[in-house]
């Protein structure tokens, strides 16, 4: 084939389709990955039909450990390599951190961190290889922001992947792999319906907090063709990742987090 690839876990909603979308509609083919292999069709039709690329649907549960290797299994079975990988599956387990399953949270640092860092360390020599690459890690404001309470290790797994970002940036910005940690805050998609903290988010936040998940994905987009290593789209979300960064244990940003950020996103 002739077109690049770009591989997008947690595809079947939200930011995920958006930047699916978006690689389709320059001209790459796209891979599409999560477990809800009915959305996975929808949107690999609507992408072929629109934007003359070829799909490739894989169903995977990153949450299995075996998860990220057959999905780079059946990627290299149809004789591709990935070009662009978006590291886009993720979610938050609700709750006090004592409160919660260890088997919950097992996964779900499985899903955000593990299987995030083994298709990066999987696809990553063959792009330097090639001498061309993309690595866009979504991340959140929440890794940026002083840690709630609640969904305890959502913002400490979002940090790791703004650091993991950062460090993997400098080995590889001059090889022509380019990585980015994309840091959005309030998003509208799927994920607060799936934690069920729809009506608790929303309640109280100002529209002018939240972005549309096409709005993040073109972010990161750029962000990533320009190689800048992190990403945070929206003038309200820079605001408080400065004031984060010159105040990080003060009380009243906490709140500011807890409160009105409530950025648990994507």
């Amino acid at each position: 084939m002739t077109r690049r690839l770009c591989l997008v876990t947690g595809a079947s909603s939200g930011i995920g389709s958006a930047f699916a979308r978006i690689y389709a509609s320059h001209g790459y083919d796209i891979a599409l990955t999560a477990r809800r292999t009915d959305r996975l069709e929808r949107l690999a039709d609507e992408i072929r039909f629109r934007y003359g690329v070829e799909t490739l649907v894989i169903a995977a549960d990153l949450a299995d450990p075996d998860g990220p290797g057959e999905v780079l299994s059946e990627v290299s079975a149809h004789g591709r390599v990935v070009d662009v990988l978006v590291n886009n599956a993720g979610y938050a387990v609700p709750g006090a951190y004592g409160n919660t399953a260890w088997g919950d949270q097992r996964a779900f640092l499985q899903v955000l961190v593990i299987a995030v860092c083994e298709l990066t360390h999987r696809v990553t020599p063959g792009m330097v290889e090639r001498k061309f690459g993309r690595i866009v890690n979504v991340a959140s404001l929440a890794g940026l922001a002083p840690g709630p309470a609640g969904h305890t290790l959502y913002g400490a797994a979002k940090a790791f992947l703004v650091r993991f970002s950062q460090s993997l940036h400098l080995e590889t910005r001059d090889k022509g792999v380019h990585v980015s940690a994309l840091c959005p805050g309030l998003t509208y998609s799927e994920f607060h319906d799936v934690t069920k903290t729809r009506e608790q988010v929303t309640r109280g936040t100002p529209a002018w907090l939240w972005m549309g998940a096409d709005e993040v994905a073109a972010a990161g987009y750029e962000a990533v063709e320009a190689n800048r290593a992190i990403c945070v789209p929206g003038a309200p979300n820079k605001v408080l990742a400065v004031l984060a960064k010159l105040f990080p244990d003060d009380w009243g940003l906490a709140l500011l987090a807890r409160e009105s950020g409530r950025i648990h996103h994507t």
